[in-house]
């Protein structure tokens, strides 16, 4: 089982969790991480949390191949864990080369260095967005599946399917040689529950829970729902809401089984339940104590109506599911705002 772990993107939302994850449970992490999004602050945080730092970190951009050489020659590094990547659907709709060029660049960046440096072990933070509108189209068939058919919708969702296929291509380049777990999980909310680590996005927060969080603070004015007409139960938005330390351990999990297996293994990571954005509005405002205001406006570009995962895979291969409600998830998110009203000082 692998003990050093290098984490691109470490000092990010799901990242940091990760590396308090793995620090706790006795791993050596090394991190990478330009902070384009994200605060060196958060890993100061992590060494508190976990009660120790993490072996080393370095400010590298995951396409820059002669600081990834530097990073795996100072190292003897088993596993990496491949956070590092935009994430926004909306933004890759009006940005989709900045997209390509850092998810896709990045990974095969990555994937060249872990060659070079013989380092045979990956975790892919992967996505339920390669799904798109689901196997019936409109989303109306959930929950999905790891067998059902990818058909991304967004720039943002086809970087990672195809960062899925490029690992998979080096798999099959080196049978028996090389293990790669791609984690398609739905969507990661909430904080760390003591109130130090959390979400904290750059300008406006393109994702839902973030956007709830900042009204609640005062931040934001309301929220703007986009849309209220598609085939769901309230018309808006449904999706599989997942605490970040569910996915934080799903990551830790995965490292232990990545021997299972040669080659690339995809799993979903959710709780098949799914939320509408009318649903999490409500669950939001019972967490801060009073009512958020919101406003109906019209789709977004990129979305899709409902997504929604099966997670009976990962809990049949590795007795693992996720065990946090929505109310944890938002009471979680509520806190780490009150502490952090304008997120990590700078």
């Amino acid at each position: 089982m692998p003990r050093t772990v290098l984490v691109t993107g470490g000092a990010g939302f799901i990242g940091s969790h990760t590396c308090v994850e793995l620090l706790v449970h006795g791993y050596d992490v090394v991190v990478v991480d330009d902070h384009s999004h994200s605060s060196p602050v958060a890993l100061e945080r992590v060494a508190k949390i976990a009660g120790r730092p993490p072996t080393a970190s370095y400010v590298t951009d995951v396409r820059d191949r002669a600081g990834l050489d530097a990073v795996f020659a100072a190292h003897r590094v088993d596993a990496v864990i491949h956070f590092a990547a935009r994430k926004a659907v909306g933004e890759s709709v009006r940005m989709p080369v900045a997209y390509y060029d850092t998810n896709v660049g990045g990974t095969t960046a990555l994937l060249a260095a872990m060659e070079r440096h013989r380092v045979p072990r990956l975790v892919l933070s992967s996505s339920c967005s390669v799904y798109g509108n689901g196997p019936t189209g409109g989303g109306a068939r959930t929950p999905l599946r790891e067998t059902d058919p990818v058909a991304p919708t967004n720039p943002y969702a086809t970087s990672k399917l195809l960062c899925e296929r490029i690992i998979g291509d080096v798999c099959d380049r080196l049978p028996g040689a090389f293990s790669a777990l791609a984690l398609r999980y739905f969507n990661p909310v909430g904080a760390h529950p003591g109130g130090l680590l959390g979400e904290d996005p750059r300008g406006v927060p393109d994702n839902l829970m973030p956007y709830l969080a900042q009204v609640a603070v005062g931040r934001l004015d309301r929220l703007r729902v986009f849309g209220d007409d598609y085939p769901t139960a309230d018309g808006t938005g449904v999706r599989d809401y997942l605490h970040v330390m569910d996915v934080a351990e799903g990551h830790r999990v995965a490292l232990e089984h990545l021997d299972d297996a040669a080659g690339l293994r995809v799993l979903n990571l959710g709780t098949g339940t799914g939320t509408s954005v009318l649903d999490l509005l409500a669950a939001f405002s019972a967490a801060c104590g009073r009512r958020l205001p919101h406003e109906i406006t019209g789709r977004r570009p990129g979305d899709v109506a409902s997504l929604v995962a099966d997670p009976g895979a990962v809990r049949r291969a590795w007795g693992w599911s996720a065990t946090r409600d929505v109310a944890a998830m938002c009471r979680d998110a509520w806190r780490f705002q009150q502490l952090n009203p304008a997120g990590y000082p700078d």
